[in-house]
């Protein structure tokens, strides 16, 4: 587990002053909420938006939401969660996702080479005589060798089919061979978006709108920005030379795979809640429109792995993060969040930023209509926040019988001194690493620096085949690890144990 504090190691010794744990004890999101809403407001005003609106989802459910600023600056319409923003590169997670879907239906695999579904690319020439021809799944994690193209890519959303057929035959300068780096693409995602449409037979906003929009019941979502009601339009504005200016309201086109989905915060929730639901893995049944397991495989970052600040205030003092791209969706490790998904989406007139944390079952999103202001910082300082006040229990892993009984084992070896207990269950490797000789020896050394064990802490499972362990003793604490053998039946092929200082 990850000790969140030294209050909550105190609690777990038995040792926290009362008052100390009544002013530690968790809020509630609606106490949170102030702090939440003054980040987002500070935000708003030093970059300048006309209008935001952020949220929280919580418990697979929108658990707080605000809309602050205008949708247009013509009529003053006030944003709501149901106003309708452009998510530019959060686009791509949909796409991800639909890519997988077809995989799973058996329409493409991810290691099919991606001419195989654009007969338009077998005509392009490669930066060197061994480089690889470009696989689906190096689209999705940006290893295409494509060179990044931010903000290019963005102006060419309104590219038609027809055109982009011929672009993808005119061939590409490569910046790299592929599969030697991460460079983001949008032209590669824009390949995706063909690759669905070609191994769908439909086009890829048909897709996405069957495969996961509708059943999702995000109905007020979808490409076509000229049929959203102006109503409920948040128009997209760029900020330069101390004034606001609007942008060019793009059609839906080639590139739409990108970056060109538009959504409402209400119907955005549903999307966040339903990844969500894909942690943890369990028994129960499938109901949503693609596999939990599928939606897990999204954050599986390719090896490319980097080490990174905390985006936000906190990101200059918090352990740095290993960060990768994975599939629509950049993924790190969290000292205090835990495994993290996250993604911007900058575009002419919009800015948004999503970011996931599956240990707790908790997303935190943002959409503005300023061009490039994602609200990143205001949504990662939120979950710290959050984390701060207690408001993301974490997800603990069930301690399996088999390390139920082989911790019971463990403490019967250590009150008896020797292995006795392990009878049969020992792996073959136990006693070669260390003798029983040896393990008696270590055992009588444990006790003249601790004493008797009588009493233990709740057990920590990292696994179904593993966990860490705290004994009570007489004159102190003993930390251990116990890990189990792959293999039936279940034995015990390492133990470890280490003297907690007073």
């Amino acid at each position: 587990m990850r000790w969140k504090s030294g209050f909550v190691f105190a609690l777990m010794l038995g040792g926290a002053d009362p008052a100390v744990a009544q002013e530690s004890a968790p809020q509630t999101l609606e106490q949170l909420a102030p702090e939440i809403d003054a980040l987002f407001a500070t935000y708003q005003a030093d970059a300048h938006i006309p209008g935001m609106v952020y949220g929280v989802v919580k418990d697979g459910k929108l658990a707080h939401v605000k809309g602050v600023g205008v949708q247009n600056l013509d009529d003053k319409s006030a944003i709501t969660a149901d106003s309708r923003f452009r998510i530019a590169s959060m686009t791509k997670a949909f796409t991800a996702l639909a890519i997988l879907k077809l995989r799973d239906d058996g329409k493409l695999r991810l290691d099919d080479l991606a001419e195989d579904h654009i007969p338009e690319m077998k005509g392009w020439v490669y930066p060197t005589k061994d480089s690889p021809r470009i696989r689906v799944r190096d689209l999705l994690h940006h290893v295409g060798g494509l060179v990044t193209d931010d903000p290019w890519g963005d102006r060419q959303q309104v590219l038609p089919q027809a055109d982009f057929t011929k672009m993808i035959a005119a061939g590409v300068p490569f910046s790299r061979a592929p599969q030697t780096a991460h460079e983001y693409s949008n032209y590669g995602y824009a390949l995706l978006g063909r690759i669905i449409a070609n191994a769908s037979g439909m086009a890829y906003a048909d897709y996405i709108r069957q495969a996961i929009l509708t059943p999702l019941g995000m109905t007020s979502s979808g490409f076509d920005v000229t049929k959203t009601p102006k109503a409920l339009y948040a128009r997209g504005y760029r900020w330069e030379n101390e004034r606001w200016s609007p942008e060019p309201e793009m059609i839906d086109g080639a590139f739409n795979a990108m970056g060109g989905l538009q959504v409402s915060a209400n119907d955005y929730a549903k999307w966040v809640a339903f990844l969500l639901s894909a942690w943890p893995a369990r028994n129960d049944a499938d109901t949503g429109p693609v596999k939990r397991a599928t939606v897990r495989e999204m954050a599986q970052g390719l090896n490319f792995v980097t080490v990174a600040n905390r985006i936000g205030a906190s990101g200059a003092t918090a352990c740095k993060q290993a960060a990768a791209y994975a599939m629509g969706w950049r993924v790190a490790q969290d000292c205090d969040l835990g495994l993290t998904l996250a993604h911007g989406g900058g575009y002419p007139g919009y800015g948004s930023h999503v970011m996931l944390m599956p240990d707790h079952g908790v997303g935190i999103f943002a959409l503005s209509n300023r061009t490039y202001a994602g609200p990143s910082a205001p949504a990662w300082d939120s979950a710290v926040a959050m984390d701060k006040a207690g408001l993301l229990p974490e997800r603990r892993i069930t301690t399996s019988p088999a390390v139920w009984e082989m911790f019971n084992r463990v403490r019967a070896a250590y009150a008896e001194g020797n292995l006795n207990r392990f009878q049969g269950g020992l792996a073959m490797n136990f006693l070669l690493d260390r003798s029983a000789e040896n393990w008696a020896a270590e055992f009588a050394r444990l006790k003249a620096a601790v004493g008797g064990c009588y009493e233990h802490e709740k057990l920590t499972p990292t696994g179904a085949l593993s966990a860490n362990f705290r004994l009570i003793c007489e004159r102190g604490q003993l930390d251990g690890q116990l890990l189990l053998a792959p293999t039936e039946p279940i034995t015990l092929q390492a133990l470890r144990f280490r003297v907690v200082a007073p």
